[in-house]
């Protein structure tokens, strides 16, 4: 599929894919809602992909939402007002989905993130494994400053990456947090000089996971996921059956035999 709001690339195992529409300071209009699940869906039948990196261009990671675009989405509908929040509701449910496509990618995914992440780029990049930043990156929990309650998965994810006084500060406010800050709450893993050494940084790192079995990175996403919605207990059992079903391979053994020889492993792709 040809894209319009990304460019996408595969290089060493690892996937890029980065916003391209710097001019409009990469904001989400129609085609990225679309173009999102459908390049991970690509990622996720690519047996050849351990690994995820997304930047972005220009100024901004994102301004979030295409005000111009969300304002004639809401026109045009059903003039029966119970039909209308219906359509509304399975509206927001597409928009959610877009975001659920990157939470739930087998592999790991790393966002790169320079100048202004704003309002849906959060939600974006809460749904990523790790996240790292230029110095002068910043976040912001935008849809507080334009009487939104964030829909598209922010309040759901982001509690399991800060805590819940400055979450709620930060939602309530809508205020900036800069990269400092977020690299001090843990938001950020790392944070880099510029833009280009941001995404040089988040593609060493995925190149660093890609060289793991993918057999088992996929297993311990799977786990760590599984696990929000689970109790320890729960979570035990769950990793328990996982590693009963999954540690048939080979890839435990070649991991030990590299570790014992100290040399590197090679490992075969997961299948499609």
């Amino acid at each position: 599929m040809a894209y319009t709001t990304i460019d996408y690339s595969v290089s060493d195992h690892v996937a890029h894919v980065r916003l391209n529409r710097p001019q409009a300071l990469n904001t989400m209009n129609k085609e990225f809602w679309d173009e999102i699940p459908a390049v991970f869906a690509g990622i996720d039948s690519d047996p050849s992909v351990r690994a995820v990196v997304v930047s972005s261009t220009g100024k901004h990671f994102t301004a979030g939402l295409d005000l111009n675009w969300a304002g004639s989405s809401l026109q045009n509908r059903s003039e029966d007002a119970g039909r209308a929040r219906e359509q509304f509701r399975r509206h927001v449910l597409h928009l959610q989905e877009t975001f659920n496509a990157v939470d739930r990618c087998r592999v790991p995914v790393i966002a790169a993130v320079q100048g202004g992440c704003i309002g849906g780029g959060v939600d974006f990049v809460t749904a990523c494994d790790i996240r790292v930043g230029s110095a002068d990156c910043f976040f912001t929990i935008q849809e507080i400053n334009i009487a939104i309650v964030a829909d598209v998965g922010t309040l759901q994810r982001i509690p399991h990456l800060l805590p819940q006084g400055l979450i709620r500060e930060l939602a309530y406010t809508g205020r900036r947090w800069g990269a400092e800050e977020a690299k001090a709450q843990g938001f950020l893993n790392r944070v880099f000089e510029g833009h280009d050494e941001t995404v040089e940084g988040a593609l060493e790192l995925a190149r660093e996971i890609a060289a793991k079995s993918p057999l088992a990175i996929a297993g311990v996403k799977q786990v760590l996921n599984a696990g929000r919605d689970m109790s320890i207990a729960q979570g035990l059992e769950y990793v328990a059956t996982w590693n009963a079903a999954m540690l048939q391979g080979e890839d435990m053994q070649r991991a030990v035999m590299a570790q014992l020889q100290k040399s590197k492993a090679e490992f075969a792709d997961l299948g499609a």
